[in-house]
């Protein structure tokens, strides 16, 4: 089998196989290119209007319960946060809860500057395929990732190869 077959046959039969997981990477990417641009997404960084001098006094039990105060992140205990942000440069700590909730709140007067949902986790969890089961990110991501560089391989070669061969034959005639 010639080369030029064998990876147009790669390449018409991958392609059906990594086009729906591949269309839902596409997607959540694309989302994800916009993060920091479409406030839907995920929430603007609010900056704290009192400016300090060194380090703010306040402890972190103290942003704990200011956080635990807000009903929305549904936090009973310090250990159920996904994450503890804290933005030392804008003066504030963003808590993010499981729920996606996310709360900024100012470092030094413990008031809260922003709560909203924020979506850019689940997009990020779709992109990479665990939103749907860790065996799925592994088992079926994974290799639609494997296939997609085969593709782009192939391609490559399927994109070329005319202008290759039109290169050899007029070398040819040249010679002979």
């Amino acid at each position: 089998m010639k080369i030029g077959k064998l990876l147009r046959d790669i390449h018409h039969w991958a392609s059906p196989i990594a086009m729906l997981p591949l269309g839902i990477m596409i997607v959540a990417g694309l989302f994800l290119m916009l993060k920091k641009d479409v406030d839907w997404i995920q929430p603007p960084t609010q900056r704290s209007a009192i400016a300090v001098d060194g380090a703010p006094d306040t402890t972190l039990a103290e942003l704990y319960e200011a956080a635990a105060a807000i009903p929305e992140l549904e936090i009973g205990d310090w250990s159920e946060f996904d994450r503890i942000d804290i933005r030392s440069d804008r003066g504030i700590a963003k808590f993010i809860a499981p729920n996606r909730w996310e709360a900024q709140i100012d470092l030094v007067s413990l008031e809260v500057l922003s709560l909203e949902y924020r979506r850019s986790d689940l997009f990020e969890q779709i992109h990479d395929g665990s939103f749907f089961a860790d065996w799925v990110k592994t088992f079926i991501f994974l290799p639609v990732g494997v296939i997609l560089l085969v593709l782009w391989g192939t391609g490559i070669w399927l994109f070329f190869e005319p202008y290759y061969k039109r290169w050899q034959r007029s070398r040819r005639r040249r010679r002979g």
